[in-house]
């Protein structure tokens, strides 16, 4: 595919990086100098600097002859206009990086595509969506619904008591008769090593686990994994962040008591006002004192969301110091993600990750709707829609030549998340869970198409 990126900054680098290791032709276009010096020397991409909202600009990156237009500049009104602009010069899909929530709650009236953005991403609107998941299914450290919970995916570390340490994945499925959950993939303690489980897979100590299971089955993974379904009531975030913000407001709409620590006087001013239903608190969120004064130990969740990731790791650890039920914390270093469970912290997120897996769906072939790259993991899950020409379409699971790094781990068809087994026969509108290793995604976007 012939994509550009509009914005050098994080969100952009990062895709251009994950994009490029695929061979995707790729042009990084941003009038900062240094940002594009530093993509075109550790990059196989063409960096292009001027306006994106340049049409003279948009015509030398051959936006007549693109695929996908990415609009991740750090302004909300660039990224809107140059996506309108490239849609009218040729491009055949747009997408905007927005701030404004407004906008994706009001897509459908405003029909944004009929204006030439296709599709609109919020990074910040992603976190906190992530944030109120992972406070809902609290035992787990992370976790994915498709389809509005129809079917859902959760990490879980396992523990030494879970029952079926030591057993293969055969012999665990028998501890339950009616099999609501499937594993999809593992990763070893202290290891990088992705495995995509078989039923002679072991399950050991201190795996990474993931599983795709029903509402039923969340339940019965909780009995599993050894882990306690953990009521979560009192929350404190620190940070006034966007993401901040948004946490703070999706979470006092769902009856959570928050507490919201900010370090910045007229800030927390203005978010108590926006806030009402939350108690702001203006302080510096990494003296342990203010937090002991507020109560930390009785909190259930402590979530750290500052610009710093440094500060929102350390104050995490505080809290967890303080035995709090469930920390996550929001980094921007990729790297911090290989330490998430070394060193005690539940949860890491990061906004890069969450809207290149946003964004991914787009570049996949065959009718991607919903795609999330595992976290420190080689792997990606995948919902593919079958269509009546799709290879898959009328095969029986174990009869298809599905590769060994890939498996299906549910369907959803006629509104209902299903575990599907090796009888189960696809059928043309069902919507296809796959989890992949990078080596198996041509292959299984071949049986898609």
């Amino acid at each position: 595919m012939k994509i550009i990126i509009a914005g050098a900054g994080e969100v952009g680098f990062h895709l251009a990086k994950l994009l490029s290791y695929e061979s995707q032709d790729i042009t990084l276009i941003d009038s900062n100098k240094e940002s594009l010096a530093y993509a075109d020397t550790h990059l196989d991409i063409r960096v292009l600097r001027g306006d994106a909202t340049s049409i003279s600009v948009l015509k030398d990156a051959n936006v007549q002859d693109s695929n996908l237009m990415i609009g991740v500049t750090a302004s909300e009104t660039t990224n809107l206009t140059l996506c309108m602009l490239a849609k009218q010069l040729g491009c055949e899909r747009t997408i905007a990086r927005i701030s404004n929530t407004e906008f994706i709650d009001d897509k459908e009236s405003i029909r944004f595509s009929e204006l030439g953005i296709d599709e609109l991403i919020s990074p910040e609107e992603l976190a906190a969506t992530e944030i109120k998941l992972l406070l809902n299914k609290s035992a787990f450290n992370d976790t994915y619904e498709f389809e509005n919970g129809k079917l859902i995916m959760v990490g879980v570390s396992l523990p030494p008591t879970a029952p079926f340490v030591g057993k293969m994945v055969k012999e665990a499925a028998k501890i339950f008769p009616e099999l609501h959950f499937m594993p999809i993939a593992l990763q070893r303690t202290g290891t990088q090593y992705t495995v995509v489980p078989r039923g002679d897979t072991i399950f050991k100590d201190g795996d990474q686990v993931y599983f795709i299971t029903t509402k039923e089955g969340v339940e019965e993974l909780y009995k599993l994994t050894g882990k306690k379904k953990e009521e979560i009531k009192n929350v404190m975030i620190l940070g006034g962040s966007k993401v901040g913000f948004k946490s703070a407001r999706d979470l006092c709409m769902n009856r959570f008591n928050v507490k919201l620590i900010e370090k910045d006087k007229e800030k927390a001013f203005d978010l108590a006002d926006e806030l009402p239903n939350a108690l702001v608190i203006n302080g510096d969120g990494r003296n342990v004192e203010l937090l002991e004064e507020e109560s930390l130990e009785s909190m259930d969740a402590f979530i750290a969301v500052t610009g710093n990731s440094e500060t929102n790791i350390m104050s995490c650890l505080v809290a967890k110091s303080k035995r709090i039920k469930k920390t996550i914390a929001l980094v921007e270093n990729m790297d911090y993600f290989q330490l998430s469970h070394s060193i005690g912290i539940d949860t890491l997120i990061n906004k890069k990750l969450l809207a290149a897996n946003n964004i991914f769906r787009h570049i996949r072939k065959g009718e991607v709707v919903a795609l999330m790259r595992l976290n420190n993991l080689n792997a990606e899950i995948l919902e593919f829609v079958v269509k009546p020409s799709s290879r898959v379409t009328g095969s029986i699971i174990r009869e298809l030549d599905f590769p060994r790094s890939a498996t299906i781990g549910g369907v959803i068809r006629d509104d209902e998340g299903i575990i599907a087994l090796g009888g189960f026969e696809i059928r043309a509108g069902d919507r296809v869970v796959v989890c992949c290793l990078p080596e198996a995604i041509p292959k299984i976007e071949r049986l898609f198409l």
